[in-house]
């Protein structure tokens, strides 16, 4: 039986602040490296994440904050393996309540000396707990009880079983043991084989966590046999540096408390811990660097499926970036080439434009035919209207068409990949149809292009704005000529009746001046489409800027887990050699 625990690299002074700067750092990039997607072997390695930023929360950044807080020594182990009356035994009184209902310790209870009560608020032991001072069952809270019956410079936790039937109990466990600076693992002749509390002890093991292990609730003849297989069990796991006790069975008071002598070895050792300042920082050297070189060693396959993430994620867009880009090129297109001029639009605008009689009496001498005129543009007003919200409703046809096809298929393709179709079903919103506001947000740029198309017309008529082919058709009238034209402006087979309203526009207002109005409009029209399907587009970037998959994490991890390692080594080196970083 050995009760040694092996000397660690020291992590004190210099040493230790700037391990602390890399280690808060490494714990910054692991949060910055999610891993949403199901890819094949995520999940555990997401699990291991999880599991490796709890790690650093609960234990490693706190611990390296305060090296000189007291020595944490959890009691953990078995169902039934008698860690409450251990613990008050060890204390002395009653502290925590043992008992036969399952599970017994549901609230973990942290034993400490008054005068380190200030190491234990909210802000440096697991924050996430409520704290107390009176008895609770409440699985969210930690009972704390300071007690002179407890040296200063330790403190002792009895935690929940570690196989409890109730999951909260067993996620607790693990929790409080991953922020210990020592496990007490407590099991008996009864349960020293089982298999759950031996997966935590390679966990330890692992790690290179302290840990001491007791050997409870066992027949005095049976101790020397059973402690035995235990030692050879513990060396055989990678344990066998681990201080071994052995607790015989014995009549237990009605404080719950085991006659003084069955726990006296432990005391006095854990005593002796408190005493030594110099071991308890060894006790804490170990757990830390242990922990330490757990997290950087899970940071690198954290990091190789975090880049595996970014990749998938990033197949994904670029199919949403070609279907949208194809799109975009297929929309504008269609805005320009006159497919758009058919059904109710071409109808209202041949009712406008007519057959020729207007372009003819606005050519002829006004002087000589105004009568003419004036019957020419009878109605005119009314048709300009209808005709301008024909184009409206024919340009949001046009665009929740291409919308409509763009999202279909993009979301046909994501589909085609399980991590795509699971991202597909983790959005609120349905990818693989039009935005819903798209028809509303369509009618507004339109009407705005309308805005502007009237705009170009009072800019380029200020000197004929007082003639009467000018006033004939009026702002509106030419403004949803022009609108009419600019949609066919790259037709190669565009109705007849387009050119006569290109030349209603030359007529009005000047041959030199139709070309650049027409470009101008068919910039702005441009330009509305394209940030139209903008936001479609932005609705396939949505979930992965919401997952906050960043091209650039995988590479920061690795980084960040190479200085920390950097770190270790040199004061591995160190201390082998006698130096200092």
């Amino acid at each position: 039986m050995t009760h040694d625990l092996s000397p660690t690299t020291p992590l004190e002074g210099s040493d230790g602040r700037r391990m602390l700067t890399e280690v808060v750092r490494l714990h910054s990039a692991l949060k910055g490296a999610p891993l949403p997607l199901d890819l094949p072997g995520a999940i555990p390695l997401r699990e291991g994440r999880a599991q490796v930023i709890d790690q650093l929360e609960d234990y490693v950044i706190p611990r390296l904050m305060s090296l000189e807080a007291p020595l944490l020594a959890v009691v953990g182990g078995s169902t039934g393996a008698g860690k409450s009356t251990l613990v008050n035994s060890l204390v002395g009184h009653r502290v925590t309540n043992p008992g036969v209902l399952r599970p017994t310790t549901k609230s973990p209870v942290l034993v400490h000396h008054p005068a380190d009560a200030q190491w234990f608020g909210a802000d440096r032991l697991l924050p996430e707990l409520n704290r107390t001072s009176a008895s609770t069952d409440d699985q969210h809270s930690i009972q704390l009880v300071a007690t002179d019956a407890v040296p200063q410079g330790l403190a002792i936790l009895d935690a929940p079983d570690v196989d409890s039937v109730d999951e909260r109990n067993r996620e607790l466990a693990g929790q409080l043991l991953a922020a210990a600076d020592l496990w007490l693992f407590v099991t008996s002749a009864a349960r020293y084989s089982d298999e759950v509390p031996w997966e935590y002890l390679k966990l330890a093991a692992d790690r290179s966590t302290a840990v001491a292990v007791v050997l409870d609730r066992t027949p005095a003849d049976a101790v020397p046999t059973v402690s035995g297989h235990l030692a050879r069990m513990l060396a055989a796991r990678g344990l066998k540096d681990s201080p071994l006790f052995g607790v015989a069975e014995g009549e237990v008071s009605e404080d719950g408390l085991l006659p003084a002598g069955h726990v006296r070895e432990i005391r006095q050792w854990l005593e002796a811990l408190a005493e030594d300042a110099g071991a308890r920082r060894s006790v804490v050297n170990q757990t830390v660097a242990g922990a330490v070189r757990t997290v950087t060693r899970k940071a690198f396959p954290i990091a190789d499926a975090a880049a595996l993430q970014v990749d998938a994620v990033g197949g994904l867009l670029a199919v949403a970036d070609k279907v949208y880009d194809d799109a975009q090129t297929g929309l504008l297109a269609a805005s320009r080439d006159g497919s758009v001029l058919r059904g109710d639009l071409l109808a209202r605008w041949q009712e406008f434009v007519g057959s020729g009689e207007l372009i003819r009496s606005l050519e002829a001498k006004v002087g000589f035919v105004r009568e003419r005129l004036v019957n020419a543009i009878k109605g005119k007003p009314q048709q300009a209207e209808r005709l301008s919200v024909a184009v409206e409703m024919a340009l949001e046809a046009l665009v929740v068409e291409h919308a409509e096809r763009a999202a279909a298929t993009a979301a046909d393709a994501w589909r085609e990949t399980d991590h795509g179709g699971a991202l597909l079903e983790a959005t609120p919103d349905d990818l693989s149809r039009a935005g819903r506001s798209l028809r509303r947000q369509t009618t507004q740029q339109v009407r705005e292009w309308h805005d502007e198309l009237q705009a170009l017309v009072r800019e380029h008529s200020n000197d004929v704005r007082s003639t009467a082919r000018f006033l004939a058709l009026g702002v509106h009238g030419l403004a949803v000529t022009l609108a009419v034209v600019t949609l066919a402006d790259d037709a190669t087979s565009a109705p007849e009746s387009v050119a006569l309203g290109r030349r209603l526009l030359e007529t009005v207002l000047g041959q030199g001046r139709v070309a650049p109005m027409t470009t101008a409009a068919r910039s702005g029209l441009d330009g509305r489409l394209e940030a139209l399907l903008g936001t479609e587009r932005s609705r396939y970037l949505a979930p992965a800027e919401e997952w906050q998959l960043k091209p650039e994490a995988p590479e920061q991890l690795r980084q960040a887990a190479r200085r920390v390692d950097d770190l270790r080594f040199a004061a591995v080196r160190a201390k082998e050699t006698g130096g200092h970083l």
